[in-house]
């Protein structure tokens, strides 16, 4: 019966959660500058009546829903809230009013979502036990993570919760479909930055220069070998280098510096810091051996993210029965990165794919590109299942 109020409100708050959606999309901030959206938030949290501290983090809060006997069991739910650099292509009424700035990794879904869950546990807080934490989180898409520098400021403190869900948009799967998996889920994720050193000249006396284009060219293909010869096979791993830029250097002008940006990805912590290790040796060595240098800087960041089998099988079966078993599904681990690790490494955590696409209308677009966007139905179950979900562990 509480599964069928919940999925009742759901409809009922759709068109507010659908205005907050459309405002925090045409409104959206980077990460760790999302002032106003923090504010927006506090708005609404006001207005449902509901209990917070701001200031976490800078620009993050924490809200608190108690029902009966809140001190018998506590449980979190995050959402984050900031935005990305792209300039949105979409034309739509809600499109990014800030040029330059878009919400293309759905944050303003999982925004509202929580606040829209917010709402629900709020009107009914006297059928349920417990205490619900709601943690709106700056700063996701930037290292060194909104997650870690609240856990740093007590997040998961006073009241500890018992575990944490978190859902995110997956164009993979239709509005109305979730995905879940048990265990390891996503990769860890750290940047690379290889500055290769010379000594430039014109490209007519190349014999006169050490150039750190050739160095750099044959550090990329050398680094291939850190995952395909010294990785264990059964790791998942990928190193990456997406930018190389000279420091000057035009058709005819061999530069002074080559500037290599990579990330590297995996799924081990053991693996993760030996193939830092290996990175550094090759592309020290390799230039030295050419006659120049290269200074290797690793910045360590989010952790592989792994979602608590026990919890995530709980919330998969509460799925089912707030959605019917056609509408959840199992994915595959992803080697993309996401900062909730922080947390599963913890407390107990369940990471679940909301599924926002309509393929009929194209509404498909990757996550991270100019024409992202979701069917905004999945706001029903955006809300709605993250309330249950809560609730199905407050009561367990």
């Amino acid at each position: 019966m509480l599964a069928k109020e919940v999925k009742q409100l759901a409809e009922e708050i759709y068109d507010e959660v659908l205005h907050v959606r459309r405002h925090l999309h045409s409104y959206p901030e980077l990460s760790f500058e999302e002032y106003e959206t923090s504010r927006f938030v506090q708005r609404k949290l006001s207005e449902f009546g509901i209990d917070f501290q701001n200031g976490i983090a800078g620009t993050g809060i924490v809200a608190l829903i108690k029902g009966r006997n809140p001190e018998k069991k506590t449980f979190a739910l995050r959402a984050d809230m900031d935005a990305l650099p792209i300039q949105e292509e979409n034309d739509v009424p809600y499109r990014s009013k800030i040029a330059g700035k878009m919400h293309a990794c759905g944050h303003d879904v999982h925004t509202a979502s929580l606040l829209g869950a917010c709402n629900i546990l709020n009107q009914l807080r006297d059928k349920f036990e417990g205490t619900v934490k709601c943690i709106f989180q700056p700063g996701e898409e930037r290292t060194p993570g909104g997650a870690s520098l609240m856990i740093k400021e007590g997040v998961l403190e006073n009241p500890a919760p018992a575990g944490i869900i978190a859902q995110h948009v997956y164009p993979l799967l239709p509005a109305g479909t979730v995905g879940f998996r048990p265990g390891m889920m996503m990769a860890s994720c750290d940047e690379i930055d290889l500055y290769v050193r010379g000594r430039g000249g014109h490209g007519a006396t190349p014999n006169r220069t050490i150039d750190p284009v050739a160095m750099a060219a044959q550090i990329i293909t050398a680094m291939q070998q850190v995952v395909s010869r010294h990785a264990d096979p059964t790791v998942p791993s990928v190193l990456t280098f997406g930018r190389i830029q000279s420091k000057g250097g035009a058709y005819n002008v061999i530069p002074d510096e080559v500037h290599l940006q990579g990330t590297f990805r995996t799924f081990s912590e053991f693996w993760r810091y030996k193939a830092h290790d290996k990175i550094r040796e090759i592309a020290e060595n390799l230039a030295k051996g050419l006659g120049g240098s290269c200074q290797v800087d690793i910045t360590v960041g989010y952790p592989f993210l792994i979602n608590n089998e026990e919890l995530t099988e709980r919330c998969r079966q509460a799925a089912i029965e707030y959605l019917g078993p056609d509408h959840v599904q199992e994915i595959p681990m992803r080697l993309t990165a996401e900062d909730f690790s922080f947390y599963t490494h913890h407390t107990h955590g369940c990471f679940y794919r909301l599924g926002t696409a309509d393929y009929e209308r194209g509404i498909d677009a990757p996550v991270h590109t100019s024409t992202f966007d979701v069917d905004e139905q999945a706001l029903k179950v955006g809300a709605g299942l993250m309330a249950w979900l809560a609730l199905a562990e407050l009561q367990g």
